[in-house]
């Protein structure tokens, strides 16, 4: 029923491109940094972290000389300005850095900071990460199209990106399903919604621990919203199929789950508020809108295979012939949104 869904191999890295950073340095995405991401692969030591079950969570707290780590602390902390008050340093004074972890197997090799205020011990994340044109993509579309806001910034090879806080998706699903009916249909709108997006704006591989979950509690159970955290697969595989968060067996309980509780009408409703949605947030910002576009359908994000895939796949899915002269995953992606503005998008889920 449900489909296996992996990618074709591993993604590389594909560099921005000059428009893309002229694009960056327009909407200031694109800013000076003190440190850079190979400044942190110069560490002495490191160690496995472990969760607090003592699992293995295939990060590692990483170690670096006396001399390197105060230069270090000081300039990931004049970062975390940057993301979050613009650059104002007198956030600053009372922030260190807690523990720097390095994950080995993400495409973009990430390094986490965490970051304490020294006053109260409260903390914050954030990630560095080897850019790539494909993910930030993915998270200036997010930014665009979807309910949630991203904060990113980019320096030559180095991109910084906020903590999105939330469950993730597969311990959320581990548990938290088993909860009232109510809340239960909330859950499978929400990953309805969550697949209309994904797939209008061609974001894939969201398995669930490519996604969180947060809940609000509300005046009668809770609010759901589901929210990506891993964008290197933005518009990159050929099979349509890679789209949808549907058809990933690691969503299969909230996609049983949403079988119990929903029937065919009610999932086009959702479907088709979500797409309203996604038009009008199109529709106030116009001009960005179109400004990176005119840059995206240039950048070769992916094989001329694939993009020959993807664009007979989608125009057989649609019964449309705009797909055919699509050169790029750029102008595929940006067919995709034109046919949901034209309101000729066909449905991608059914349940019942």
């Amino acid at each position: 029923m449900m489909k296996g869904n992996v990618p074709s191999k591993k993604k590389q890295l594909i560099p921005p491109s000059h428009s893309l950073e002229g694009y960056l340095k327009r909407y200031n995405r694109q800013v000076e940094l003190p440190l850079h991401y190979d400044d942190l692969t110069q560490y002495e030591s490191s160690l496995p972290l472990l969760d607090r079950n003592g699992n293995d969570t295939l990060w590692e707290t990483v170690y670096y000389s006396e001399y390197d780590r105060n230069t270090i602390f000081r300039a990931l902390t004049a970062i975390y300005s940057l993301l979050k008050t613009d650059g104002d340093t007198h956030v600053i004074e009372h922030l260190t850095v807690a523990r720097i972890d390095f994950c080995t197997f993400g495409n973009t090799k990430p390094f986490r900071i965490r970051i304490i205020n020294r006053l109260n011990d409260n903390y914050d994340h954030f990630y560095i990460k080897k850019a790539d044109a494909s993910r930030i993509y993915g998270l200036e579309l997010e930014d665009l199209l979807s309910p949630n806001r991203v904060t990113f910034l980019v320096d030559g090879d180095t991109l910084i990106e906020e903590h999105v806080a939330g469950i993730p998706g597969d311990d959320f699903m581990k548990g938290h399903l088993e909860t009232s009916h109510f809340d239960q249909i909330r859950i499978a709108k929400e990953f309805i919604k969550f697949n209309e997006r994904c797939f209008v704006r061609l974001l894939g591989d969201m398995r669930s621990y490519n996604y969180v979950v947060d809940i609000t509690p509300d005046i009668e159970g809770s609010q759901y919203r589901l929210r990506a955290i891993d964008f290197d697969q933005q518009s990159y595989e050929g099979r349509k199929s890679f789209y949808l968060p549907q058809y990933f067996k690691e969503n299969n309980p909230i996609i049983f789950m949403g079988i119990d509780n929903m029937r065919p009408e009610t999932v086009t409703q959702y479907q088709l508020e979500e797409r309203s949605l996604i038009a009008a947030r199109v529709k106030t910002s116009p001009i960005r809108f179109r400004n990176l576009f005119e840059v995206m359908i240039k950048d070769k994000l992916s094989s001329t295979e694939k993009v020959d895939q993807l664009k007979y796949e989608l125009g057989y899915h649609h019964k449309s012939q705009s797909f055919q002269k699509c050169r790029s995953m750029g102008e595929i992606v940006l067919t995709n949104i034109k046919l949901l503005l034209a309101k000729d998008f066909k449905q991608s889920i059914i349940i019942g």
